[in-house]
């Protein structure tokens, strides 16, 4: 399933952009509605699609994607529904890359061995699980390899040359690199720090380098895209769809559009940054 995430990148790389991961919670702010967003991103130009496991104790993820969660777990998300959405999505869309983002203990509860094999067969490209490190790769990083599936690692600005091989060693599909210390959504990156740690980790991997955590515009967009191959958004699209919903929380007729005006957006940032470098 690599072979999407390869091809996407070298589409961005042959059009001299860097490509746009967009990530939403599954689930949020309901099933049908996550659907409806999921299948409009690529439209909007995203070019990867992470696609959250809603969980009940997010550690990584600050304010605006753990109420997400709680939304989508309200509604009854689920790891099996997460699946189910993959499945809708790819009934019309075989060509770009999903990669499921969250934590190791849902996915421990399904059944590693099930759970690689449904989500195969649902049709996810690869995995981030922000909370499993390169010290227990036999867990699940291994085996999801060895299912075809690309096993996504997280680099810091904590991550030192001594600490970097470890983290690369089987990771596959892109390194994401957070240029943040913290949580998601926290703070503003200082793009000159970004494009170093970028430049450094590039020395030391051939796989594609995308930078997320703090990207909210499409300034923000540009900045990243200067030197990155890839940039993340999560939380501004999460907040899209929080500031949408009704009093209730229920989605409204903005809900889609509120996300997919935002994405249209980044990706212009994302082309313009390249072109401005």
């Amino acid at each position: 399933m690599t072979a999407r995430i390869e091809a996407r990148f070298a589409l961005a790389r042959g059009e001299n952009r860097a490509a746009l991961v967009t990530f939403i919670t599954a689930g949020d702010p309901d099933h049908e509605t996550s659907l409806a967003i999921l299948k409009a991103l690529p439209g909007a130009g995203a070019d990867v699609i992470e696609l959250g496991m809603p969980f009940t104790d997010p550690m990584a993820d600050g304010p605006a994607i753990q109420q997400a969660g709680l939304r989508a777990l309200k509604h009854g998300e689920s790891v099996t529904t997460t699946l189910d959405l993959v499945r809708a999505f790819r009934a019309g869309d075989d060509a770009t890359p999903i990669v499921l983002m969250g934590y190791y203990n849902p996915i421990y509860v399904y059944g590693v061995d099930r759970f690689l094999a449904d989500a195969r067969e649902a049709g996810v490209d690869g995995l981030i699980v922000v909370d499993l490190p390169p010290e227990e790769d036999e867990e699940l990083c291994l085996p999801a390899l060895k299912a075809g599936l690309a096993f996504v690692r997280l680099a810091t600005p904590t991550t030192n040359d001594v600490r970097l091989p470890a983290v690369l060693q089987n990771t596959s599909g892109f390194v994401y690199y957070v240029s943040i210390a913290g949580i998601t959504g926290a703070a503003t990156p200082d793009f000159g720090v970004v494009a170093s740690a970028v430049a450094r980790i590039k020395r030391h991997t051939a796989l594609p380098v995308v930078v997320g955590f703090g990207v909210k515009t499409p300034e923000h967009a540009a900045a990243i895209a200067r030197g990155a191959d890839g940039v993340v958004v999560g939380s501004a699209l999460v907040d899209a769809v929080r500031t949408s919903l009704d009093g209730d929380g229920r989605a409204t007729e903005k809900t889609v559009s509120a996300v997919t005006d935002l994405v249209s957006a980044l990706a212009a940032g994302a082309r313009s940054g390249r072109a401005a470098a």
